[in-house]
């Protein structure tokens, strides 16, 4: 059994930052790609950013690059998601995922529970 447990999320005013964190029990963390994703109220899920199981490849949606960076400590099962320069727009509750690098969450087999993040303007 693998559980994923989101922590960093809280209410920042826009052009501030946030850092999340994933932290993964169970085995095997290495070996898989990580993802996170994100769902504003009404909207559907959405992929922002992923990281292979070694940390060499990164890929990122549009609307995020070059504010937000994923990082992952293989040695402490932990992905990160470094957020900066944050909008309005980034509201929203945000998932880490095990198993891929897809922008799919079909792709996925293992979610966190969430964690929101708020911008105000």
């Amino acid at each position: 059994q693998v559980q994923l447990v989101e922590s960093g999320g809280g209410l920042v005013q826009a052009g501030g930052s946030l850092r999340l964190s994933c932290a993964a029990s169970g085995r095997t963390f290495s070996g898989y790609g990580m993802g996170w994703f994100r769902q504003a109220p009404g909207k559907e899920r959405e992929f922002v950013a992923a990281i292979t199981s070694n940390g060499h490849y990164t890929y990122y949606t549009d609307s995020v690059k070059g504010r937000f960076t994923i990082s992952r400590d293989n040695a402490k099962s932990t992905v990160f998601l470094q957020m900066n320069s944050l909008k309005p727009e980034d509201t929203a509750v945000y998932y880490c995922a095990r198993g891929s690098t897809s922008q799919r969450p079909g792709s996925y087999d293992y979610w966190g529970q969430g964690t929101q993040v708020t911008v105000s303007s």
